[in-house]
């Protein structure tokens, strides 16, 4: 089995709600799937537990060796989904050692970049096609867009980007009831959030909606029959 890790070019672009999505939405359809993320973080793993019914690991590859990073990675022989921390290539300097990018090398695994288009129309390209060709070593698979205002809105911007030849996963819409508190600092945990079950579910929702849920499973060594990402109606 392998795995896919999903990044975005910055923090804040949605990337921790559409991972909880996605593991939810495959245990839904009856798919067994792992997660971890990224990095030290001890609260965004027990969100990722609650909507899996798995533990989720911590892979930080400033701290872990590749050795163990692999083991880690592997030992449940099951698809795994990895949520990045921060941007895909923000790391410790000089050259990014314990980033996404530098897990996603390590461990050969696609990346699937989440990006917050809600300001954004062509310049989506300019900014996916860097993320593209930054680092040949890493592999940029697919794109989700997130916070698309519109089905016009969703056209400019495959439209933007049929040029790079990169697949579109899905456009998800802007959906306020989805918006949740910081996490960072303790400010939010699971256990703190009563509604944490119907949260999940919703975001399932809108991930089996808007997303293609089946092409990266497909990624991730689950499902192998990706169908058409869903658009806007």
């Amino acid at each position: 089995m392998g795995g896919v890790i999903l990044s975005a070019p910055s923090s804040g672009s949605g990337k921790t709600t559409l991972t909880l999505g996605l593991i939810r939405a495959a245990v839904r359809r009856g798919v067994a799937v792992v997660s971890a993320k990224s990095g030290p973080d001890y609260i965004d793993p027990r969100f990722h537990a609650a909507a899996s019914g798995m533990p989720c690991v911590n892979l930080d590859a400033w701290a872990m060796s590749d050795a163990r990073l692999r083991s880690l990675a592997f030992e449940a022989n099951m698809p795994l989904i990895i949520e990045g921390a921060m941007g895909l290539f923000d790391g410790a300097p000089p050259n990014g050692k314990g980033s996404s990018a530098d897990l996603a090398r390590i461990l050969g695994m696609p990346v699937v970049l989440v990006v917050d288009a809600g300001k954004m129309a062509g310049s989506v390209a300019a900014v996916v096609r860097g993320f593209m060709i930054h680092d040949p070593a890493v592999h940029v698979a697919g794109v989700i867009l997130n916070n698309v205002g519109s089905p016009r809105h969703e056209a400019m911007l495959r439209r933007a980007l049929a040029p790079l030849e990169i697949t579109v996963l899905g456009a998800v819409p802007r959906m306020a009831a989805l918006a949740t508190p910081s996490r960072h600092l303790g400010l939010m945990q699971a256990s703190e959030r009563n509604d944490l079950d119907a949260f999940l579910d919703a975001a399932a929702e809108v991930v089996a909606a808007h997303v293609d849920v089946s092409a990266i499973l497909a990624l991730a060594g689950g499902e192998t029959e990706p169908v058409a990402a869903p658009r806007m109606a």
